[in-house]
């Protein structure tokens, strides 16, 4: 913190003075021959130190300027009240000093208020409402106490009588403050405004206990009554360099919800009882009745609010963050409403499964697939119109149930489907879809997502076919290409899927990753012979074509709609994991996980088979190798994963 010297100083200077004046004033007998001195000089050089240390943050620091502008006047005003009173000890009262001391009390409550206001830019209505509540409470209370206390013991002249009262009510307009920003706060008001609370509540101690012996004939100077003004005057100046730790508010969490107001009305209630039985001042009584109005219209305010989270709870509880859509709660409910009636209208359930999508995240990062998944979203909610919903039950996974009359489920379905598509540079996205009549063919909604769930994998394990035709073709072509090169592949496959087995990967993920460690050479058909099959080391314009197989076997996936996930993985299957690879020089975890497995099983199966350039490596040279590269060419997760499993394996063929 700076200015931390000027602080330290500042308040030792304080503390030092203080604790002097109190010695003297507790210790020193009546007639001693210092207590001019202590009385009159230092008594009002504490006053004066304190309008110094307010000063010098007004000063020093701009925060809250306008604040502590306002508090070191009041400090100030009080002073000059002292010193007037010292210089000229007027033999009538009121006199101006009474004018400064009343004008600080209305000084430090605009401090107080600014003071608060900047602090206070969140705070909602009902803990303001709560606020005003505390600060009525603590007036209705001062007023029954302090003020009762003056009216009982006050005689005289009206400026007398209006003066003494001034007193009092000044203290009460500053506990209302306190009190309010300490409910405000939980009553964890923190150092500046616990400092500030303090001296005010030494003041209206200070100021109560005066009044009343000053009735009764019985002050006298230079007692200890005496030590709570310098004492509340330091405690409001030295709150300027307190720690503020709470530079963004006040600190408002965790308020209990109805403990300010439940206090508040209880003080009140026991101000009119007592009032029954001995009377007290009108202000009392208006302010106590203020408070339990008050307590009234913040209940009032706490069911509304109750009722409004009820409603934003239901919502959310029935609603896709994501998307806006309802999600499988509210298809359950809007189901059980539309088959609970006693003549059921015809309508369509429809369940959808986005085919590409995985692909599209890998590429363009869960961001971007978010997004795709709101906007699809949209356009799936647009579909039914005010004749069904829309829902997204997860994942890729959406649902549609619209009311159809005779004919219309075609074209319904045709929109749907066409809603749940997307086409762009390097991706495709479709859906595949299971449907539904209802009420004809479910008549509940667990049976009604049954057929259509068993129908939607129908149609994918259907696609599924086509996609298997299509990978055998092109495994085929490169059998003829190479014939060797099949057990290569099926090995490599082999092992990819026991290691994403053991990485955790879905049975679909598996069935992408097998798929990618088959086809991750297809691109080498483009390759020539000579290129391939050469014995020595490659030149750069021959490794120049070999890095085009990875981009090549893409292009000739993503021809299969089926594929294009694979293609993901392909293009990225010769990437290494500290960026030196190809084609995209992709670093770390940007590489497809599915794609590292296969550059690591890749690498093993390799080394471990003979090659026209060089021998097979035994199986303990293999997985050194591949530990010594674990961090530059390959993910070190995987390698570990992959020898840990060849490893074990070997032993249980030894075993057997």
């Amino acid at each position: 913190m700076p200015h931390r010297r000027w602080i330290l100083l500042t308040r030792s200077i304080a503390a030092v003075g203080l604790a002097a004046f109190a010695a003297f004033v507790l210790a020193a007998p009546a007639d001693s021959r210092y207590s001019d001195f202590f009385n009159i000089w230092v008594y009002n050089g504490l006053m004066v130190f304190a309008c110094v240390i307010a000063g010098s943050h007004v000063y020093l620091v701009k925060r809250d300027r306008a604040a502590w502008v306002a508090i070191t006047l009041a400090l100030a005003s009080w002073t000059f009240g002292e010193v007037w009173y010292a210089v000229f000890k007027p033999e009538t009262y009121p006199s101006m000093a009474d004018a400064g001391f009343i004008g600080f009390y209305l000084l430090l409550y605009v401090g107080i208020v600014l003071l608060l206001r900047e602090r206070a830019r969140s705070i909602g209505g009902t803990m303001w409402l709560d606020g005003i509540t505390a600060s009525l409470a603590a007036a209705a209370l001062g007023a029954a106490v302090l003020v009762e206390l003056v009216l009982e013991s006050t005689e005289g002249s009206l400026s007398t009588v209006v003066t003494n009262l001034a007193y009092p009510l000044g203290d009460v307009l500053l506990l209302s403050a306190v009190f309010g920003v300490f409910s405000l706060t939980s009553w964890r008001p923190g150092t500046r405004w616990l400092m500030l609370g303090l001296g005010t509540l030494c003041t209206s101690a200070a100021d109560g206990i005066y009044l009343f012996q000053s009735a009764e004939g019985t002050y006298v100077e230079g007692t200890w009554i005496d030590i709570l003004w310098p004492t509340s005057m330091l405690l409001i100046a030295s709150a300027a360099w307190a720690e503020d730790r709470s530079r963004a508010g006040l600190e408002v969490e965790g308020r209990p919800l109805l403990a300010v107001p439940t206090v508040c009305a209880l003080a009140a209630t026991g101000i009119l009882a007592y009032d029954h039985f001995t009377r007290v001042n009108l202000l009392a009584i208006v302010l106590a009745t203020a408070v339990l109005l008050l307590v009234i219209v913040r209940l009032a305010l706490t069911f509304r609010e109750n009722r409004k989270l009820f409603v934003l709870t239901r919502h959310e509880a029935t609603t896709d963050a994501l998307t806006s859509l309802g999600n499988r709660r509210k298809l359950l409910l809007d189901l059980e409403r539309r088959l609970a009636v006693e003549t059921v209208e015809p309508a369509l359930l429809m369940i959808f499964d986005l085919d590409g999508f995985k692909g599209y995240n890998d590429t363009f990062g869960h961001p971007a697939g978010d997004a795709l998944l709101a906007r699809l979203g949209g356009k799936l909610a647009a579909v039914p119109g005010s004749q069904g919903a829309a829902y997204r039950l997860g994942g890729d996974e959406f649902c549609l149930v619209a009311s159809v009359s005779e004919g219309e489920a075609e074209p319904l379905i045709d929109r749907a489907c066409e809603a749940l598509s997307e086409h762009g540079e390097g991706f495709e996205i479709e859906s595949s879809f299971g449907a539904a009549m209802l009420p004809d063919e479910a008549a509940d909604p667990s049976q009604a997502l049954q057929v259509a769930d068993e129908r939607l994998y129908a149609q994918k394990h259907s696609r599924r076919g086509e996609s298997d035709r299509t990978m055998a073709a092109l495994l085929e072509a490169l059998a003829l290409r190479e014939p060797d090169l099949q057990a290569h592949l099926e090995g490599v496959g082999a092992l990819a899927v026991e290691t994403g087995r053991m990485l955790g990967l879905r049975r679909d993920e598996l069935d992408e990753l097998a798929r990618a460690a088959q086809l991750h050479d297809l691109g080498k058909l483009a390759v020539p012979d000579e290129i391939l099959r050469k014995p020595g080391p490659l030149d750069e314009r021959e490794w120049a074509f070999v890095r085009q197989h990875t981009l090549v076997g893409e292009r000739i996936l993503r021809a299969s709609p089926a594929l294009r996930s694979v293609a993901v993985i392909v293009r990225s299957s010769h990437e290494n994991w500290d960026g030196s690879g190809y084609p995209d020089g992709l670093v770390g975890e940007d590489i497809p996980l599915a794609a590292r497995i296969v550059a690591a099983c890749d690498a093993y199966n390799a080394m471990t088979s003979d090659r026209p350039y060089r021998p097979a490596l035994n199986t303990d040279d293999a997985l050194n190798e591949l530990m010594r590269l674990a961090g530059t060419q390959f993910d070190p997760n995987v390698v570990r994963v992959l020898v840990a499993h060849v490893r074990d394996t070997l032993e249980a063929e030894r075993a057997a």
